[in-house]
């Protein structure tokens, strides 16, 4: 589309912020751009349960995109993660963000293919008091390609403007958040180093925190200072401490001791 057809969608955007439309409008100039299947804008703060600010999922979908990654699997999202360190404003495709073996590992295998999604693209706009929105666009077919990002990524000035003016009371509205599933102020290191506790060591569930996020043994290794024939001999002891037999088992393990805490 021509710039100069964007500016009525770009005086709506403006025009909507502080109001209920503000998100659809944003999804409606990004469409504009660069046409995707859905939207979703989580709210962050450090390693709290994400807000969920706007979607328009079908109701088919919002279980599994919505409801289900906040009660656990969160944890292992490359966004997630990201917003949680923080990175930088920007625009980022997922791969960018994610560790090495993210594609082999059990977050993506037995939660994120369930999406169905050829590509995750999200601006990241980070707030006051550590609070952090990501407006994250799927596509379900074919991925952005690198003029579509670059078109998105001009667009970047006003999103962040409007995200920064819209929710700027972020930070606030986690506080006043009930907690539901995992407490609000869980910390994800807590997550992982109780996870197996009384039967792993303190080495073991780093062991695991870096298997479970994505990280091949030669980047864990890195990580703990440790060689990468060393992590596999922990990934052993680990399997024959928890009586599993794979990666699938362990990912299935951890989120449910999640939602049991």
């Amino acid at each position: 589309m021509p710039k100069a057809d964007l500016m009525p969608l770009i005086g709506a955007a403006i025009t909507a912020v502080g109001s209920p439309d503000l998100p659809a409008t944003l999804a409606t100039l990004l469409r504009a751009v660069a046409p995707y299947t859905y939207t979703v804008i989580f709210g962050y703060r450090g390693t709290a349960r994400p807000l969920d600010l706007f979607d328009d999922f079908p109701a088919g979908k919002r279980k599994i995109f919505v409801t289900d990654y906040q009660d656990g699997p969160y944890l292992l999202d490359p966004f997630f993660l990201a917003a949680s360190r923080p990175v930088a404003a920007g625009l980022y495709r997922i791969r960018d963000l994610a560790p090495d073996r993210f594609y082999q590992g059990e977050y993506f295998r037995n939660y994120y293919m369930q999406t169905g999604l050829a590509e995750e693209i999200a601006f990241f706009a980070p707030l006051q008091d550590g609070a952090n929105v990501v407006l994250s666009m799927m596509r379900d077919e074919k991925p952005f390609s690198t003029k579509e990002l670059r078109a998105l990524n001009d667009l970047r000035p006003v999103i962040e403007a409007c995200i920064h003016r819209h929710w700027a009371d972020l930070a606030d509205r986690f506080a006043a958040t009930p907690a539901k599933g995992l407490p609000q102020e869980s910390q994800i290191e807590q997550s992982f180093h109780s996870f197996g506790q009384g039967v792993l060591t303190a080495r073991e569930r780093e062991i695991v925190e870096y298997t479970l996020k994505g990280h091949s043994a030669e980047a864990t290794g890195r990580i703990l200072g440790i060689a990468p024939g060393t992590v596999r001999i922990h990934r052993r002891n680990i399997y024959t401490k928890l009586k599993i037999s794979s990666q699938g088992e362990l990912f299935s393990r951890f989120i449910q001791t999640l939602g049991s805490a």
